[in-house]
């Protein structure tokens, strides 16, 4: 059998060239392999607010204007996925691209996007993260999509149309020994088929009904012919139209080696670990293991666009911070990382017997403490259960702002004075630690009224000692004993054991040895206390006074919070104006206060 055909290439009708807009499905979804695992995104859970008047790029690209081809002027969520309309601009560059989709020789398409929520799941051994709440915020134009649905649009033509439109262009003309299938297309002369273009044409035919890829390499790997095919086609979809499920695919977002933020996490690493040769450096951040500052400064003017050739190390470093380079990111990240290990560092006795919690803004923090409920009582046969309340008090106090702004100088960064990255983060991670810890002793050491009227230390509370005492053994007793007799609201007993001792340095001493276990031969020589915990805070005033606490994370009593999102100092970074070089500002959103006093004991000391 011999065949003749004529090459069938779609082109979007949407495209107008005079509005220069044209539409598309830019997701329909696609599983995306990714190292040790499956990303799969839930298109239920797309955020499509960003999308209007999102960037149209050039596959990805983003590092100049010259990168933007057009605006998305409009986009919904479709059955067959996520719909938009598409503004070119007026320069040759995007009319070009735009001329080359309206011929049909440009339909890749790809999107950029950001994931708010992750699931993770399993299919047998592969593991496979799903983004349920994601967001939208590019779309590109692309060579070599991995989103086989993703396509710019031929209009509304029904499935039915679809199927119509491919019969009349069919022509069946038997001939002795063979048949000849033609497409009727402009009335020029068939061309004789050869395998390759036979192969080209079950591609089309895959395309235009609305196939997959490995559709159509299903059928070549089976040597179909393009009849063959298109019969095939025809089955497909009109199984496809009859039936009730819903096909959907996933999205596939090629990774983007140009992110700045990725890059400013990995160049930072490397600049962070030249200061702590201990750090062992991830893969990603090997290739900048040995550069300079003025290295990064060079590399991220190259990444922009710019022109580095015969610039001396005082002009790079002026360009990269005095445009849209990465380079105060990196210089961000690298300070970032020093000031969070210095305040992780810093230590606070006080602070460890504090219970951390988050804020989800700056409104005062309710604390609410509930009692441990009515008592249960029998129920006769056939009686009736009874009602009962539980009480409740709160204690309240807010999240306020706390920071400071810092800089490093162009020179230090010529110069890759190493030490500007370290010691002043190092000093203000340490002065963040110590502000918090300071803030935490002012609250124990202020002794604040509570929503009851009463101190939190007080002898209506039960928790002060009558008569100041040293630290000994009937001193300790006598707190033990006091915490073990604290009730809830309701009166109930409740469980607030000695977790603590918490002293300033004049006592620690002392407390060591009280606390210190022995292998006693008497009875008498028993230490009670050897599991008691030693928390010495510096900041305590009163050399005499000593806390004992609670455990805090079984016992309410005092509190410090973060706003959500934001633990610890945060740090932001631009270019410098009123200095020369790169400004830093660190902020903290911080607040503490007590919940309860229950938790806590104190003796005035001798």
């Amino acid at each position: 059998m011999t065949i003749h055909v004529r090459n069938l290439t779609p082109s979007p009708t949407t495209v107008d060239r005079t509005a220069r807009t044209v539409e598309a499905i830019v997701s329909t979804g696609a599983d995306t392999p990714r190292a040790g695992f499956i990303e799969r995104l839930d298109l239920a859970g797309a955020d499509l607010s960003r999308l209007i008047g999102a960037p149209v790029l050039d596959a990805h690209r983003s590092a100049s204007t010259r990168d933007q081809l057009g605006v998305i002027e409009a986009a919904e969520m479709r059955p067959e996925g996520i719909w938009v309309r598409m503004k070119f601009r007026s320069n040759t560059a995007a009319e070009s691209v735009l001329s080359d989709i309206g011929d049909g020789t440009l339909r890749g398409l790809s999107i950029g996007y950001q994931v708010a929520e992750w699931a993770e799941t399993r299919d047998g051994k592969l593991r496979i993260r799903t983004a349920k709440r994601w967001m939208p915020i590019e779309v590109s134009v692309v060579p070599v999509p991995a989103d086989p649905g993703a396509h710019f649009r031929n209009g509304e033509s029904s499935m039915e149309d679809k199927l119509d439109a491919i019969r009349e262009r069919v022509e069946l003309i038997q001939r002795d020994g063979y048949v000849e299938v033609r497409l009727r297309d402009d009335g020029s002369e068939e061309n004789l088929t050869t395998r390759a273009q036979s192969n080209a044409e079950i591609r089309t035919i895959a395309e235009t009904a609305g196939l997959t890829r490995a559709w159509a390499d299903e059928q070549i790997d089976a040597e179909a012919t393009p009849d063959e095919a298109r019969h095939a086609a025809f089955e497909a979809m009109q199984h496809r139209s009859a039936s009730t499920a819903t096909r959907t695919t996933r999205a596939t977002v090629l990774t983007d080696h140009t992110d700045p933020t990725a890059i400013a996490t990995r160049a930072g690493e490397a600049l962070w670990a030249r200061s702590h040769p201990g750090h062992e450096l991830s893969e990603a951040a090997r290739p900048y293991a040995a550069m300079s500052t003025v290295d990064l400064a060079r590399d991220c003017l190259r990444r922009s666009g710019s022109s580095i050739t015969g610039l001396s190390a005082d002009t790079v470093i002026t360009r990269a911070l005095h445009t849209t380079s990465d380079f105060p990111l990196i210089l961000g990240d690298t300070v970032g990382r020093e000031l969070r290990r210095a305040y992780t560092a810093a230590p606070s006795g006080v602070r460890m017997m504090a219970r951390q919690t988050t804020a989800r803004d700056f409104r005062a923090k309710r604390a609410l403490q509930f009692g441990e409920g009515p008592e249960l009582l029998k129920v006769n046969e056939g009686g009736e259960f009874k009602s009962g309340t539980i009480e409740e008090s709160a204690e309240t106090y807010s999240v306020e702002t706390f920071g400071r702004i810092f800089s490093i100088s162009r020179q230090a960064l010529v110069n890759d004075d190493l030490g500007a990255f370290t010691q002043i983060p190092a000093k203000l991670g340490n002065a963040a630690r110590a502000f918090e810890a300071a803030q935490l002793v002012a609250k124990l050491v202020a002794n604040p009224t509570m929503s009851d009227g009463t101190a939190v230390f007080h002898a209506d509370h039960g928790n002060l000692a009558t008569s100041g005492g040293a630290l000994s053994i009937s001193t300790l007793n006598a707190a033990r004993l006091a915490m073990r007799r604290q009730t809830g609201l309701g009166g109930e007993p409740i469980d607030a054991s000695p977790f603590a001792l918490v002293v300033p340095p004049e006592l620690e001493t002392v407390a060591e040895q009280l606390l210190t276990q022995i292998n006693a031969t008497k009875t008498e020589d028993v230490n009670p206390f050897g599991n008691l915990k030693l928390a010495v805070e510096p900041r305590l005033s009163d050399g005499g006074a000593w806390y004992v606490a609670a455990n805090p994370a079984t016992i309410d009593g005092l509190e410090y919070a973060y706003l959500e999102g934001s633990p610890g100092p945060q740090i932001e970074t631009r270019q410098g104006f009123e200095v020369d070089g790169v400004q830093m500002k660190v902020r903290l959103d911080f607040g503490c206060g007590w919940t309860d006093y229950r938790g806590w004991y104190k003796n005035e000391g001798a």
